[in-house]
């Protein structure tokens, strides 16, 4: 059986992908949607761009500030990688509790983008999101449980 080339893959995908999605990882998990996001197969496997690129440029600050803010939440060291588990609780909680301090949906049909752009509407800045809130989901969102 023949081995995966992953550097070989990071090239196609960098290539292929011209704005990959900061909340890829929520997506291919189905806990939130997102109307601006392309799924795309590459090498057998799925991958998420984001169609529009002023969108993601939203989307990649309120990802690196959810991160920021998370750290202590989710009592992870700065300096360590993140675990898959604390990833997916960050990058869903995290939309779903925007969308919560939104008052909209807290569920699959949570748009990224729409959460995004209303928050930046409703609170001004994303540096100024409600992230005491957004905390709180960040803590209680359990990941889906494997199958046995």
């Amino acid at each position: 059986m023949a081995e995966y080339n992953e550097d070989a893959y990071r090239l196609a995908r960098k290539a292929y992908i011209e704005y990959s999605c900061p909340f890829e990882r929520a997506l291919l998990s189905c806990c939130v949607s997102c109307d601006r996001s392309r799924k795309l197969s590459l090498a057998e496997r799925e991958a998420i761009a984001c169609s529009d690129p002023v969108v993601r440029e939203h989307c990649l600050a309120f990802y690196q500030d959810l991160h920021e803010n998370a750290q202590f939440a989710l009592r992870i060291n700065p300096d360590a990688p993140w675990p898959f588990g604390k990833e997916i609780r960050a990058q869903c909680g995290g939309v779903r509790g925007l969308s919560a301090a939104l008052d909209g949906p807290t569920d699959e049909a949570t748009d990224i983008a729409a959460s995004v752009l209303q928050g930046r509407a409703r609170f001004g800045d994303i540096a100024d999101f409600p992230y005491s809130e957004i905390m709180r989901a960040v803590v209680h969102y359990e990941p889906r449980k494997r199958r046995p």
